[in-house]
C-alpha cells in the first residue's frame, strides 16, 4: 500500500473512531476537513470540505456551516441527493452533516448540519389527526440563489409510470424526490444485514413499504454511536416519533444533472429501525424491529387474477397514503383505467384487539376512477388509526378489488307516493326510479306509520351512501371520538353505496351527546343539552325516525330526492 493510501486509511479510521463533536462557535472561516459518504458500492470514501463560514441563528434557534466540497466525482456531480447525513470531519472532531444545497449552483458548495443540533432534536408534540402536511424545507435565500435542504430521493418499485407520476406533486411537497428505482429486498421481512458493517458516510435505505410493491427513501448515516444512528441531517416527513425499517444501500452508480444530481442505489439486508424523525436529523436503532402493517391487494379481472403481498410503515399519516398509492397501482398496473370502467373494492381491516371492519362499496365513472377506488380503503384506516386509541392498533387491511369493462352507475331519478296523507297504522310505500345507460327501473320500499304516531309533516330523504354518511355523521368527523367503541361504531354503521337509503325524519330538534344521537329529547333535557353544547349551538332540527335500505348489489347509487306526507290523526 503506497503512503497516501495509507495516510488515507489512516485518517478515515481516525474519523470513525472518534466519538467527539466540535461545537459550532469553534468552527472557522477557513478551516479544512473531510468528508465521508458512498460514491460506488458499499465502500465509504473521502471527499474534502473547506469552511466557508457559519450562518449563526439562520433558522429558529439553528446554524448552518456553509463549505466547499471537492474529491472524487463531486466536481462533476455537486451536492448530490442521497449525501444528506454525510458526515463532515475537522481536526478529527465531526462538525455536522451535509444537509443542504444551493440549487442550480455551479460549484459543489453544501450546508452543514451542526452536529450539535442534530443532538439536540426533541420530538413534537404526538398529533392524533396527523396528516401529510409538513412544515416547508428549511430555505435561504440571496437573490436568485437558494440554500435548501437536499431533496431525499423515493425510490419506487414495482409502481407504475402513471401512479409515481400521480402522486409525485404530493410527495415533492414534502420534500421527497419520487424516482422509478430498485429498493431490492431491504424490508423489514427479509433476512438481517451485518450491523457492523455499517459506517458514518454509509447510505441506508427507510423502507415505507416493502414486498411485491416497494418505497424506500435514501440517506446517509452521519454518527453511530452504541446501537444509536444519526442519519440525514434533516427532516424526512417531520413525523416525531416512528417506526420505520431500514437496510444498508449499495449505490450503483452516480448520474450528474444539470438541475439536481443523485446516487442511483438499491437496498440490501435490514439493519434496524428509524425511530425519530425531526426537523434536523433521523435517529434509529440498529437490530430493532419496526411494527408494520401488513397489506395484501388481489386484482381480479375477467379470467385475470393478481396479488400482491406488502408490509407498509405503521403511523396514523403515513399508512392510508401508502396504501392508496399501492391500491392505485396495483389496478394501473393490471386494468384498462380510461373511458366507462366500475371497480368493485371490497375491505377488511382488522385490529389487534378490535373486530374486524368490513365495507364493500363501487365505484365507476368515465373520470379519475381508479383514483376513488384507491382512497376508498385509505379512508376508514385514516379515521381508525388517527383516532390513537391503542385498542385499534392494525393486525392488517386486505382489499380485494374486481373490475368491470362496463359502468355500473345508476342516479335516483325520481320518487313517487301512492298518497300524500296518511293516519297512523297506515303504510306509505315508495316507488323509487332509477335510471342508468339505456335502461329504466323502479324498486318499491315501505314504511308503516305507527299507532300513536303525532300529527304533523314526515319526510323520506332518499339518498345515496355519500350523502346519507354525511348526514348522519358529520358531527362524529367535527369531533374527536372518546372511546374505541364510538371508532367502532362509526366504520361499522358506515353505508355501502351500492344501496339507496330511505331515511325517515321529522322537523324536530335532534342533538348530540357523547358521540350518540339523541333525537328529539323532552324539553327539560333539550334545555340542558343546548347548554352544554354552547350558547351558540343551533341544534340539528333532522330528527331520524328511522332508515330503510334499497339494495341494489350490482350499481353504483348516486343522487338524492325529498318527498313527504301529512300525518293526521
Amino acid at each position: 500500500m503506497g503512503l497516501p493510501l495509507l495516510l488515507m486509511g489512516l485518517l478515515t479510521f481516525a474519523a470513525f473512531a472518534q466519538t467527539s463533536y466540535m461545537p459550532t462557535r469553534e468552527v472557522k472561516a477557513g478551516m479544512r476537513g473531510k468528508g465521508f459518504t458512498v460514491f460506488s458500492g458499499n465502500k465509504v470514501e473521502a471527499f474534502d470540505a473547506e469552511i466557508l463560514g457559519v450562518l449563526e441563528n439562520a433558522g429558529p434557534r439553528q446554524s448552518i456551516i456553509l463549505a466547499r466540497l471537492s474529491g472524487g466525482p463531486l466536481r462533476h456531480t455537486g451536492v448530490m441527493q442521497g449525501m444528506s447525513g454525510s458526515p463532515v470531519y475537522v481536526n478529527e472532531r465531526l462538525i455536522g452533516a451535509v444537509a443542504l444545497a444551493f440549487t442550480l449552483s455551479k460549484d459543489p458548495i453544501a450546508g452543514i448540519r451542526p452536529f450539535e443540533e442534530m443532538l439536540e432534536a426533541q420530538a413534537r408534540p404526538p398529533n392524533l389527526r396527523a396528516s401529510l402536511e409538513t412544515p416547508p424545507a428549511q430555505q435561504f435565500t440571496w437573490g436568485d440563489a437558494k440554500l435548501t435542504d437536499i431533496a431525499t430521493p423515493l425510490s419506487f418499485s414495482g409502481f407504475t409510470a402513471a401512479s409515481i407520476e400521480h402522486f409525485s406533486p404530493q410527495l415533492r411537497a414534502l420534500g421527497l424526490e419520487p424516482r422509478q428505482g430498485m429498493t431490492g429486498g431491504g424490508g423489514s421481512t427479509h433476512p438481517p444485514g451485518d450491523p457492523a458493517s455499517l459506517k458514518p458516510g454509509s447510505m441506508i435505505s427507510v423502507q415505507l413499504i416493502s414486498g411485491d410493491l416497494s418505497v424506500a427513501a435514501d440517506g446517509t448515516v452521519t454518527h453511530i454511536e452504541g446501537k444509536r444512528i444519526y442519519a440525514f441531517g434533516h427532516r424526512f416527513v417531520s413525523l416525531g416519533d416512528v417506526e420505520m425499517p431500514f437496510a444498508g444501500a449499495e449505490v450503483l452508480t452516480l448520474l450528474p444533472n444539470l438541475a439536481t444530481s443523485f446516487k442511483i442505489s438499491t437496498a440490501r439486508g435490514w439493519l434496524g429501525s428509524i425511530t425519530q424523525d425531526h426537523s434536523t436529523a433521523l435517529r434509529g436503532e440498529l437490530g430493532r424491529k419496526a411494527h408494520t402493517v401488513p397489506l395484501s391487494i388481489e386484482i381480479k379481472g375477467g379470467a385475470r387474477l393478481s396479488n400482491y403481498r406488502m408490509e407498509l410503515v405503521r403511523n396514523p399519516a403515513l399508512t392510508p397514503f401508502l396504501l392508496q398509492m399501492s391500491a392505485f397501482s396495483a389496478i394501473d398496473a393490471t386494468e384498462r383505467t380510461l373511458g366507462g370502467v366500475a371497480f368493485k373494492v371490497r375491505q377488511r381491516i382488522e385490529f389487534e384487539n378490535a373486530p374486524p371492519v368490513h365495507a364493500a362499496n363501487i365505484y365507476s365513472g368515465e373520470f379519475n376512477i381508479p383514483q376513488l377506488a384507491a382512497q376508498s380503503g385509505a379512508i376508514p384506516l385514516s379515521y381508525a388509526m388517527q383516532s390513537g386509541f391503542p385498542e385499534l392498533a392494525i393486525k392488517g387491511v386486505q382489499l380485494d378489488i374486481e373490475s368491470f369493462p362496463t359502468r355500473k352507475q345508476v342516479m335516483i331519478e325520481e320518487v313517487t307516493l301512492g298518497r300524500r296523507t296518511v293516519r297512523p297504522g297506515d303504510t306509505v310505500t315508495l316507488q323509487i326510479a332509477f335510471a342508468t345507460e339505456g335502461r329504466r327501473f323502479t324498486r318499491n320500499a315501505a314504511y308503516r306509520v305507527p299507532e300513536g304516531a303525532p300529527s304533523g309533516t314526515l319526510n323520506f330523504t332518499i339518498s345515496d351512501a355519500l350523502i346519507s354518511n354525511f348526514m348522519e355523521f358529520r358531527q362524529y368527523v367535527m369531533t374527536p371520538p372518546r372511546t374505541p367503541a364510538q371508532v367502532l361504531r362509526l366504520l361499522h354503521a358506515l353505508r355501502d353505496n351500492t344501496s339507496a337509503y330511505v331515511r325517515v325524519w321529522r322537523p324536530l330538534p335532534s342533538y348530540q351527546s357523547q358521540g350518540e344521537d339523541l333525537p328529539d329529547p323532552p324539553p327539560s333535557a333539550a334545555n340542558l343539552l343546548g347548554r352544554s353544547q354552547g350558547a351558540s349551538y343551533i341544534p340539528n332540527y333532522n330528527s331520524k325516525v328511522t332508515e330503510i335500505a334499497v339494495p341494489l348489489r350490482d350499481y353504483m347509487v348516486s343522487g338524492t330526492r325529498n318527498v313527504s306526507v301529512e300525518v293526521k290523526e
